[in-house]
């Protein structure tokens, strides 16, 4: 057999699809469609938490992994794989591996990418809280008062559409314990089902969660991992501080926004789940933007914990973490 070694001249030369269908041994061709599989960082998965998807606007694929937090592109993927220090050496080893692909297949052949259509929620009703509602958000000690402020209201449904081959297909979706996460000026960004063990959040649309109510009248600033956790800290009544939730702790806060941010507070400290996930989120905000980490080290996250502990522990812990972080 003639050998094909030393025929790729640069990265350009390795198709994407290539890259994550080699190292991710996935079954079937990356044609546009997005995957869903279990994490290949995490051997505890038990549930698919890993996506390869088609981005659109980039047009290339790309994965996220919401078991370790590891997200990014196909050379991204594998630095993460083997641990490599630099992207010019996981470059290396994706030519290194496609010339010796190349030596006993033919050449990768692309595929031109068909344009798949995804479930986007594009209706909903807002019903009135009953009494499981309360009882739900009673366990975290957040009130109605609070939920108001931050426009979260229980759904009596939601409907997801897409078009595929001129044909429309719709799911409606009527369930208890179904929430919608609105803005100030009314527009639905996130739907929240705590008791969807499966999936518990769909996003509507990209929203620094708590922005719309920041004061900037406060002289710190806390990122939270979620809604949930933002509530429940404002529960804890700890003056001279506000807080804000990326869309989940897996999602960089542009850069941009930061520096604003930080030209409005005296410092910003970041306090994510309790979990190696929540950990190595906080670590990339430390190593991107300088911001100090706090980790409270009782249950999976600060929303759990006010409920098994209560407010008045909880209150006194995060304080006193939150006093030595400044």
């Amino acid at each position: 057999m003639i050998s094909t070694k030393n025929i790729v001249a640069n990265i350009s030369d390795v198709p994407r699809e290539w890259v994550f269908e080699y190292y991710l041994n996935l079954k079937e061709k990356l044609h546009g469609q997005d995957i869903k599989m279990l994490s290949i960082f995490s051997s505890k998965d038990k549930v698919p938490s890993m996506f390869v998807y088609f981005d659109v606007e980039a047009s290339i694929y790309k994965f996220k992994d919401f078991s370790s937090g590891n997200q990014g592109d196909h050379i991204t993927l594998v630095m993460n794989l083997f641990n490599y220090p630099t992207r010019w050496r996981a470059v290396c080893r994706i030519i290194e591996d496609y010339e010796d692909y190349l030596s006993t297949h033919k050449v990768f052949e692309k595929v031109e990418y068909k344009q798949y259509d995804k479930y986007k929620v594009t209706d909903f009703q807002i019903r009135s809280w009953n009494n499981f509602d309360a009882g739900y958000w009673k366990n975290y000690s957040i009130s109605s008062r609070l939920l108001a402020q931050y426009n979260i209201h229980p759904l009596e449904y939601f409907v997801m559409s897409k078009t595929e081959d001129n044909l429309l297909s719709e799911i409606k979706f009527e369930k208890s314990y179904v929430y919608g996460y609105f803005r100030n000026d009314g527009d639905l960004y996130k739907i929240y089902m705590p008791k969807n063990l499966d999936k518990k959040f769909i996003k509507v649309q990209n929203y620094i969660q708590g922005m719309d109510q920041l004061e900037y009248d406060k002289k710190y600033l806390i990122i939270v991992s979620s809604l949930k956790d933002l509530l429940a800290f404002k529960v804890l009544g700890i003056n001279n501080i506000e807080a804000i939730a990326p869309d989940s702790e897996n999602s960089m806060i542009p850069k941009n926004i930061i520096e604003e941010l930080k030209t409005k507070y005296n410092q910003i400290l970041v306090l994510f789940d309790n979990d190696e996930p929540g950990m190595n989120s906080m670590i990339k905000y430390k190593e991107r933007y300088n911001l100090n980490y706090i980790n409270l080290n009782l249950e999976k996250d600060l929303s759990d914990s006010v409920k098994k502990y209560g407010v008045e522990i909880i209150r006194t812990e995060l304080f006193n973490l939150i006093k030595n972080a400044l």
